[in-house]
Parts: C-alpha cells; sequence; structure tokens
C-alpha cells in the first residue's frame, strides 16, 4: 500500500474517533466567550483527539471575504506566500513576513494523521522564509510596487522599526537590520539581538515598547501540555522583555502557552495578547484567550488553566496553580486566535475602540471555529461587550473548505482602514467605509 493510502487510512481514523467522541458528548456547547465564560468540564480525548480541518482552497476570481455591515473589502495585494504577519512603515509602505509551520519528528499515529491533515489545509509545507514590501504609490489602496524586503530568514514572523533599524522575530531568535527610509530592499547583513528555542510554536511575535527602549517577544511552548518534559519547556511559553540598550532579555510573564499577537491598551498602558490555550480536552476547553499581561505573572499552563483548573494530564506543582491568573476574555475554544492590534474608535464607522483579533480557525474541534477577524470592544481600558464580526466567510458553510484563514491585522497607513493577513489565501485584505 502507498504512504499517501497508509495516510489517508490515518486521517480517516482520526476523523471516526472524532466523531464517536462528538456523539459521546452529545451536541456541539456554546461557545465559551466573554469575562466570564461557560467552561465545560475537561473531557479528555485519549491518543487520539478530534483532528479536523477544511480542505485549502483559495479564493476564486472575484471571490473575497465578507464585511460587516457598513464596511467593505477589497484585495491589497494577491499572490503572496503563506503571509503572516504586517508591519505598516512610517512612509506607507507595508512589510509582510511570509514563513509557514514546519513539522518535527513524526513518531505517533496521531503525528502522522495531523501533518497529513494540516498538508491538506495548506497549514504546513516549503516556509519562504522572506519579507515583501508593498507600496501603494497612488494611494488607491491596492499595492502596484512588490519587492523581496528580505531573504534567507528562519520563519520570520513579528518585525519592528526604531529608529533607522529594523527587527525581525525568526523562530531562533530577533535579528536587526539597518533600514534607510524609503529603501525597497535590505542587502546587510542582520545583527543578533536575541536567541530563543526554535520550533513547537515557531510565530516570535514583536512589539516596542511605548519609549522604544524594549522589545517584547512572544514564545510559544514546544509542545501540548509539557509531553516531553519540562526542562525542553525551559524559556518558552512566555513573553520576554529585551533591553536594547543592553541586549539583556528577561522573562516578563510565563505561563502563556502560545501568545502571539501582542498589542498596547492606550488609556492604561497595559499589555494584551492573545494566547492559544491546550488541546485534547474538549470542544470549549479550554477557550483560547484575550489578556492584559503583568510584569512577573504566571497564567497557569501547563498545570492550569483559566486561572486555578487543574489539568490531571500534568504532574501538578501546587504553589504555581495557585499563583496562576485568569485571564480577562474568554474567546472560544480553539480558534486559534493569532493576529492583534488597537483599533481607535472612528477608524471604521461604528466601531468604537477596543481589539482586533484574526482567528487563525481551529483543528482540535468537532465542530470548527474561528476563521474570521473579530473585534472586541473596550472601555476604560477593559473589554466591554461581546464581540462583532469584521470579517466572515473564510470557511465554507459545510466546513469542508477554507477560501482563507486570517493571521495578523494592523490599522493602514491612512488610519482610516484595517489590514488583514490571510496565509491560506495568499493576500492581504484591506476593510474600510463601505
Amino acid at each position: 500500500m502507498s504512504s499517501s493510502n497508509v495516510l489517508a487510512q490515518i486521517v480517516a481514523l482520526a476523523g471516526s474517533a472524532a466523531i464517536r467522541w462528538r456523539r459521546r458528548q452529545g451536541p456541539a456547547p456554546a461557545q465559551a466567550v466573554g469575562t466570564a465564560p461557560t467552561i465545560p468540564e475537561a473531557r479528555p480525548q485519549g491518543r487520539m483527539p478530534t483532528l479536523k480541518m477544511p480542505t485549502a482552497r483559495g479564493w476564486a476570481p472575484g471571490q473575497k471575504p465578507v464585511a460587516a455591515a457598513g464596511l467593505q473589502v477589497n484585495a491589497f495585494a494577491t499572490g503572496l506566500d503563506h503571509p503572516r504577519w504586517m508591519l505598516v512603515l512610517p512612509n506607507g509602505d507595508v512589510t509582510v513576513a511570509e514563513a509557514c509551520f514546519l513539522p518535527g519528528e513524526v513518531n505517533s499515529l496521531f503525528d502522522h494523521a495531523m501533518v497529513s491533515t494540516m498538508k491538506r489545509a495548506a497549514a504546513t509545507g516549503i516556509s519562504p522564509n522572506r519579507i515583501t514590501l508593498l507600496r501603494d504609490t497612488d494611494r488607491d489602496g491596492v499595492a502596484e510596487t512588490r519587492e523581496t524586503f528580505l531573504s534567507g530568514l528562519s520563519q520570520p514572523f513579528g518585525m519592528a522599526l526604531l529608529g533607522e533599524t529594523f527587527y525581525v522575530g525568526n523562530t531562533d531568535g530577533v535579528v536587526a537590520f539597518p533600514y534607510t527610509p524609503g529603501a525597497l530592499r535590505i542587502h546587510a547583513t542582520g545583527r543578533p539581538v536575541a536567541s530563543f528555542k526554535p520550533g513547537g510554536h515557531w510565530t516570535r511575535s514583536l512589539l516596542p515598547s511605548p519609549d522604544g527602549r524594549t522589545l517584547y517577544a512572544g514564545v510559544g511552548s514546544l509542545s501540548n501540555i509539557a509531553e516531553n518534559g519540562f526542562e525542553v519547556e525551559q524559556g518558552r511559553a512566555c513573553i520576554y522583555a529585551i533591553d536594547l540598550a543592553t541586549g539583556r532579555s528577561r522573562t516578563f510573564a510565563a505561563g502563556l502557552r502560545n501568545p502571539v499577537g501582542l498589542a498596547w491598551e492606550p488609556t492604561t498602558q497595559a499589555l494584551w495578547t492573545v494566547v492559544n490555550e491546550r488541546d485534547g480536552l474538549g470542544d470549549e476547553t479550554p477557550p483560547d484567550y484575550l489578556t492584559s499581561v503583568r510584569d512577573g505573572g504566571f497564567y497557569g499552563w501547563p498545570y492550569s488553566y483559566w486561572g486555578g483548573t487543574v489539568d490531571d494530564r500534568v504532574p501538578q506543582d501546587a504553589a504555581a496553580v495557585a499563583r496562576a491568573i485568569a485571564p480577562d476574555y474568554a474567546l472560544g475554544g480553539h480558534t486559534a486566535s493569532l493576529g492583534l492590534c488597537w483599533m481607535p474608535a472612528g477608524t471604521l464607522p461604528g466601531f468604537p475602540d477596543g481589539m482586533v483579533i484574526g482567528q487563525h480557525g481551529s483543528w482540535n474541534r468537532s465542530t470548527l471555529s474561528g476563521y474570521r477577524v473579530l473585534f472586541i470592544p473596550f472601555a476604560g481600558g477593559k473589554p466591554s461587550g461581546p464581540p462583532r464580526d469584521i470579517l466572515s466567510g473564510f470557511l465554507a458553510p459545510d466546513e469542508s473548505v477554507s477560501y482563507g484563514r486570517p493571521v495578523g491585522v494592523t490599522i493602514g497607513a491612512d488610519g482610516r482602514s484595517l489590514l488583514v493577513a490571510d496565509d491560506v489565501g495568499n493576500a492581504i485584505w484591506r476593510v474600510t467605509a463601505a
């Protein structure tokens, strides 16, 4: 039997296990969303967890995501290769990190099923390992110029510009490059700033402090619940603070399984992040979340979730559980919330101050979730209401195929638009007033 047939049988086995598990559990629970979510009791799924992802189709000519009422969407750029993250430069240029997941060792039956499913969903492959620069010369909302800004990188993701230094968050560390305003390409060799353990949850988001002295970096765990041991997880599942003057880095906050997007809330000047929680406990258990992050705070992983709810699959540390901080806002189970940016009131009509979240979409769920761009309103520095869609329509109604998967989100150079990176549709979408 061919290897492809073997993998097909493995995926079918995983799907059958998911269906049997769902039948045992009954109807899908309501999404755990908000400041006081109802989180179902954990129901461990065993060695063959729910494994479900749509087949990646991409967008047909003329097809695009569905914008909320009062909004419209157009393609700012198409034909990219796994665009994940963006940075808008002072002159209006947009840099786009293009990279994708690279699987590690494939040993178990579930490993084979997961990798096969991810390939079908276009969630893994050959990583482009580059940053592309897009320029909208005539300011018509479509980029006319496209240049390779940096190449030969190592799964680049986060980017930051401070003065004339351009920082890149590779999976194995932060690298700094000299930048000339208006340049279409950087030719210089990068200078290492900080090093990280690569792989696993590979994205490395970056966010400068308002004073430009510190660079914050999100580093995810290697595994789901430290099943490969705690030693390999040292220095992971945390947010680092890097002092750019001295080069020293320290753990700013820990116990964050996979903190991706980072953003500042301007009223309180607090750092916020979106975190992807653990798998294998049920469709809504536990939910991914949006939270403010305290200096020195611990948020539970891997011992507990949503504060002190213990994960019995993990050897326990009672002291760690006792000091675990509950997140601020639940985003639903397995939404893969990755992108995050602050959106001031008036950026888009009808939307007050709040956070925008790019939800890449689930795999460890019997009914898919995410696959949309979400808005959480804020008041007084805290979430203040239910979520609202900005963009949807990335997933077919029958969940069989995905046209796109939103990741990074950022405010456009004009201050009146939102840019969304779509790494299955290979596009950057631009959302404006209708």
